[in-house]
């Protein structure tokens, strides 16, 4: 997993767009829906003739705003691990439509594929990035990747909200769905609203979002470059790592046990969500963590915390029903 943290950076590079798209409008030339379109992402330019109609996705994350701006069906392959759990039943039922290539991944969670895999579905877009399925090995064969900012190394300072609403809206330029992305943002911010107002004034616990490595291995912590940040936040929880400014790191037993948080999550990219637990259970003295004691774990697929997606709403839900449901445990 990378120690960089995410994120784009887009509005002047769309308002310059914008201003150059305007004129065509007006003139002989090609119409407004079929101009280039240019967004930044990831510290690069993609550029498309027009909205992409091919596209292969080999990463869950996209799903639910694709689905939101009614582009899902314009997927024609996809690759790698998308949960049930991560989708309503209408997205689901999209979702299956697509083919799946493979789901194929290492002990580290990475997709496991071949660029001619990918290029033989001639896409005209590819969403999500994989160590030999880089923008520089699909750029040879003329084909565009979007990558979600949390992953690339591109967010300048800690995550926040608004890095969710700004990738939303940065599909929403790409596929030429501006109002629908901003309707979309309207209704997440409402929800994330909605969410804290559930959060008890006196909330005032502790927490740490781990990854563990199930069979043993490294842990690894998030700071403050990660979705997990302001979502830990939003539930008026204390991030005992928050004075990390990295996105995701590793962390040994005994740093995790000295700083002893009141609740843990745990992510996990599939499986068994009781093994990442244990995990965690099984680190050397472990047995003295409050959280552990007092059964505070709360087990959460990878997208329900990070990247900043709207699934990450769906993980403030999560985490907000599981405190109120889960009493404070001793204090040190």
């Amino acid at each position: 997993m990378s120690s960089t943290r995410p994120a784009v950076r887009r509005r002047a590079a769309t308002a310059t767009a914008a201003a150059l798209l305007l004129p065509l409008a007006g003139c002989g030339g090609e119409a407004a829906g079929d101009a280039a379109i240019s967004v930044e992402n990831c510290g690069a330019t993609v550029e498309l003739d027009a909205a992409p109609e091919r596209v292969v996705m080999l990463k869950s994350a996209a799903v639910p705003t694709l689905h939101e701006l009614d582009v899902l069906d314009r997927v024609v392959a996809r690759a790698g691990l998308y949960p049930e759990e991560y989708y309503d039943a209408e997205t689901l039922a999209a979702l299956e439509e697509v083919p799946l290539l493979t789901d194929r991944t290492d002990t580290s969670g990475h997709l496991q594929i071949s660029r001619e895999e990918v290029v033989a579905e001639t896409p005209d877009l590819v969403l999500g990035e994989t160590e030999n399925l880089t923008r520089e090995t699909l750029a040879s064969s003329g084909i565009e990747l979007v990558e979600e900012p949390a992953f690339c190394g591109s967010l300048e300072g800690d995550a926040t909200f608004e890095d969710l609403y700004d990738q939303v809206r940065l599909y929403g330029e790409v596929f030429e769905r501006a109002d629908e992305a901003d309707a979309y943002v309207g209704e997440l911010q409402d929800r994330v609203a909605e969410i804290e107002a559930r959060v008890p004034a006196d909330e005032a616990r502790t927490v740490a979002v781990l990854y563990p490595t199930v069979g043993g291995g490294v842990t690894y912590a998030y700071g403050q470059g990660s979705m997990s940040a302001p979502l830990v936040e939003a539930a008026g929880l204390e991030n005992v790592f928050g004075d990390v400014a990295d996105r995701v790191f590793e962390v040994s037993a005994e740093e995790l046990v000295a700083r002893d948080p009141d609740v843990l999550v745990v992510l996990h990219s599939d499986g068994d969500p009781a093994e990442v637990v244990d995990a965690v259970a099984d680190l050397p003295g472990a047995d003295a963590l409050r959280a552990l004691e007092s059964g505070a774990v709360l087990p959460l697929l990878l997208n329900f915390a990070e990247p900043p997606t709207p699934l990450a709403v769906d993980g403030l839900d999560r985490l907000v029903t599981f405190l109120a449901q889960t009493p404070a445990g001793p204090t040190a």
